[in-house]
């Protein structure tokens, strides 16, 4: 562990850029011309380091996830940030270019450099490849056809404007770099120093590389239903195996930082940032309410999840450093049958306030502290629990109760998984799911007799249909914490099928269209600065580049 800090540190200093190394040949011009403050090289393990870190640790870039994708998964609503974005569908290049311009100078390219020079290091090269391929499915899932074959060389070979691969093209070649990996990993060669997610387990490296073949296998399912099916049927059977049980689950592992909003938290990357934004810099409207869609979907199923994710606070004493003055009302308010109204699609937090109460708890502490209001209702819209507001909270990569899900879905196409029946595997995906919330973040367990109890009283259901639909909006539930993918795979599947705020009767604040958002734009610049590469990849997606044209995976059955 000692060692895995140290790796962290080096990726702190790796954050400020790639050494840059002067051409000149004449001695005293290198001398001239070569910063003092930069070294040479950087050690691979490091930029590994970095490239995971900055996953969810990147401030700047997670904002994304926060205002766009949340609410276009309806996992959350009604703070500014997210109902303006997402909620109202504003279309805002600067809001969505943050993955792209956040990962492709940094992440990218720090991974892409290692991976080059990492030739006497076999297995921090797969290690490395398998991770460029996951950083990669982020930034294609989300934009389309991008950069990729080239992208990241421009230091190492001079490719100032990279060409925009095909999504088709990109998908083949993380298969064949996937099974690359796992091939060429070999536990008698180097040791992986710098990795802060399975801190240098190769056996583990090999079971994510195969659980992510996967993903993608399932992700091309309905546009490359045989592809899908053969390339599913080969990770089953690849070395190695795939991620089974909880302790395989790949989670980068982060530390507890300040929750200040300074600069430097924005360079920082040690921190779980996503969770800090959800804490949020305003604590008086913390930017963690939970959307109906999803908590009426917990509540109305009984499922034991509900206010272990949801809870009622009273934030009048937070501060904008923890969450240690927050006033929990949650066993009042349900033990007073409080009427709970979660905020709609497109809804502010301070629309349709819902009836207030007079809190017999805030009512006796503000006999000795004045500054308790009880009449603040805010209090009873559900927001999320303390426990998903840290920031050493894990980054979700791939758990294994996904990997049940997709195994549960490819066994009700038929596919030939061998792993049991739909239902069974449905079941375990479910239970492993409630686990991740106490063994990850600190909740209370959920016990077998809850579970049992949900169980019985909620099937996967009798049509196929029926079933495909229990299978996503589980995973819909899983990925709470994963906004990237779950967003990913609500698009594949099409479960759970959402309305748009305009249902809602939030229609005139809808500025880029009615229709939930299914991509995200590219930056503006890149129209400048990459033009030809840029308009190549427009011709194909019809001539504009728009949020609501599919991306090449996205087909309906």
């Amino acid at each position: 562990m000692k060692k895995i800090y140290q790796y962290i540190t080096m990726a702190v200093i790796a954050v400020v850029s790639l050494a840059a190394v002067s051409c000149s040949s004449d001695d005293t011009m290198t001398s001239i011309n070569t910063d003092p403050s930069k070294a040479p090289s950087i050690d691979p393990n490091a930029q590994l380091t970095t490239a995971e870190l900055q996953t969810y640790g990147d401030l700047g870039m997670v904002e994304i996830y926060r205002n766009y994708l949340y609410a276009f998964d309806q996992q959350l609503m009604g703070c500014w940030n997210t109902t303006n974005y997402g909620g109202h569908h504003t279309v805002d290049n600067n809001e969505m270019s943050r993955v792209w311009t956040s990962l492709y100078p940094m992440a990218v390219k720090n991974i892409v450099d290692a991976i080059e020079h990492a030739d006497d290091k076999p297995n921090l090269k797969a290690v490395a490849n398998v991770y460029r391929v996951y950083l990669m499915s982020v930034i294609t899932d989300i934009y389309g056809d991008c950069p990729y074959s080239e992208a990241g060389y421009g230091f190492i070979k001079g490719i100032a404007n990279a060409k925009y691969d095909k999504q088709k093209d990109i998908y083949d070649d993380f298969f064949n770099k996937l099974d690359s990996a796992v091939i060429s990993i070999d536990a008698s060669k180097d040791k992986v120093s710098g990795d802060v997610i399975y801190h240098g387990d190769l056996a583990k490296w090999k079971k994510l590389a195969n659980s992510l073949r996967l993903r993608f296998a399932m992700r091309i399912s309905n546009v490359d239903p045989a592809k899908a099916r053969t390339e599913f049927e080969k990770a089953l059977k690849a070395d190695g195996g795939i991620i089974e049980e909880a302790g395989d689950d790949a989670c980068i592992n982060y530390m507890t930082t300040s929750m200040s909003f300074g600069q430097e938290s924005y360079s920082d990357y040690r921190g779980n940032r996503l969770s800090q934004l959800l804490f949020g810099n305003d604590p008086a409207n913390n930017p963690s309410y939970i959307c109906s869609t999803l908590f009426n979907k917990l509540r109305d199923s009984g499922d034991p999840r509900t206010y272990r994710i949801a809870r009622f606070y009273y934030d009048g004493l937070m501060s904008a450093t923890g969450t240690d003055n927050r006033i929990d009302l949650t066993d009042e308010i349900l033990g007073k049958g409080i009427k709970i109204e979660p905020c709609d699609p497109g809804a502010y937090s301070w629309d349709a306030w819902p009836t207030g109460y007079t809190s017999d708890l805030l009512t006796e502490m503000a006999k000795s502290n004045s500054k308790i209001n009880p009449a603040l209702n805010r209090e009873v819209r559900p927001k999320l629990a303390n426990n998903f507001l840290r920031t050493d909270n894990p980054g979700i990569i791939m758990t294994s109760a996904e990997v049940d899900f997709l195994l549960a879905e490819a066994t009700l196409k038929g596919w030939n998984v061998g792993r049991g029946s739909v239902e069974d595997l449905y079941w375990q995906g479910v239970r492993k799911a409630m686990s991740l919330l106490s063994d990850r973040y600190g909740c209370k367990a959920v016990s077998d007799e809850e579970f049992n109890v949900y169980k019985e009283k909620n099937g996967i259901g009798h049509t196929d249909a029926q079933k495909e639909e229990s299978i996503n909006t589980q995973a819909w539930i899983l990925h709470l914490t994963n906004p990237a993918e779950c967003w990913a795979n609500v698009r594949r599947s099409g479960y759970p099928q959402l309305k748009s705020p305009a249902d809602y009767g939030w229609g005139q604040y809808l500025t880029g269209g009615k229709e939930i958002p299914v991509r995200l734009c590219y930056p503006v610049l890149e129209s400048s600065y990459n033009k030809a590469n840029y308009d190549e990849a427009l011709d194909r997606m019809g001539g504009t580049d728009n949020w609501h044209t599919p991306v090449w995976w996205d087909r309906q059955k």
